[in-house]
């Protein structure tokens, strides 16, 4: 009859943690996301974007960046990054204008 009681108690224990802990973890992505937030308001918006990334190899690929108002490409491997091309923001990728 005592064991019957200790298990209970058991499982109350360990649901009563395993509540805690989810209640950390989202008390900590809040904190994370009003910090992230606060850090937008005061550096502005990221000037560094990674719009696109296509995976060639095993440790190889090639990333589309918006760094400010242009478009870089980029490979990336394990040793090296190399630019592979540059274009304007405003210039479609495709060689077409966006302006009319």
């Amino acid at each position: 009859m005592g064991t019957a009681g200790a298990s209970g108690v058991d499982w109350l224990r360990f649901t009563g943690s395993f509540l805690l802990v989810l209640l950390l973890l989202g008390g900590m992505l809040w904190i994370l996301r009003r910090m992230k937030a606060a850090q937008v308001r005061q550096h502005g918006p990221a000037l560094l974007q990674i719009r696109e990334t296509l995976h060639v190899g095993p440790r190889q690929k090639i990333a589309l960046l918006r760094v400010g108002d242009k478009h870089v490409l980029v490979g990336i491997s394990g040793q090296q990054f190399t630019a592979l091309g540059e274009w304007d923001a405003l210039q479609s990728l495709n060689g077409e204008s966006s302006e009319t």
